[in-house]
C-alpha cells in the first residue's frame, strides 16, 4: 500500500515541475513583472494549456488526500492485501492517466470518465475498508 502511495506523491512533483516549465516562460512571454501574478486574476492571462496544468496540480492535492490517508489506514490497521494494493495502483495509473488528459489537450468528457473511473476505484476501496473494520 505504501508504494503507491509513493508513486502518487511522486508524480505530483513531477506535474509541479511540469507546471513551471509550462508557466515560467509564459510569464516571460507576456513581458509582464512576475509580481503581478500574484494576485490569481492576472493568471488568466495566461494560455489555457498552462494554465491547464497548473489546475491539475491543484486537482492533485483534493481528492488524492482521501486516498493517502485511506492507504495510510489499510496499511497501519493491518488490512492491506493484494487486492488492496492491486486497486490502489489501479487508482494511482488512473490520477497520471488524468493528469496528462488535462495538461495536453484537456479533451473533457475524457477527462471526466477518467476521473469517476478514480473516484469509483476510491470508493469501492474506502467501502471494502469500513466493511473489513467494521466486520460486515
Amino acid at each position: 500500500m505504501v508504494a503507491p502511495l509513493l508513486a502518487l506523491i511522486a508524480w505530483s512533483l513531477i506535474v509541479l515541475v511540469w507546471l513551471y516549465v509550462r508557466r515560467i516562460p509564459a510569464m516571460l512571454q507576456l513581458g509582464q513583472d512576475f509580481q503581478l501574478f500574484a494576485d490569481k486574476r492576472h493568471l488568466f492571462r495566461l494560455p489555457a494549456d498552462v494554465r491547464a496544468v497548473a489546475d491539475n496540480y491543484t486537482h492533485l492535492t483534493e481528492q488524492p488526500t482521501l486516498f493517502y490517508a485511506l492507504s495510510l489506514g489499510i496499511q497501519v490497521s493491518g488490512l492491506a492485501d493484494q487486492l488492496f494494493v492491486v486497486l490502489a495502483w489501479i487508482y494511482v495509473l488512473l490520477r497520471i492517466v488524468h493528469s496528462l488528459v488535462q495538461g495536453i489537450g484537456n479533451h473533457v468528457i475524457l477527462r471526466f470518465c477518467v476521473f469517476a473511473a478514480s473516484t469509483g476505484i476510491l470508493a469501492y476501496m474506502t467501502l471494502r475498508a469500513i466493511r473489513l473494520v467494521f466486520d460486515f
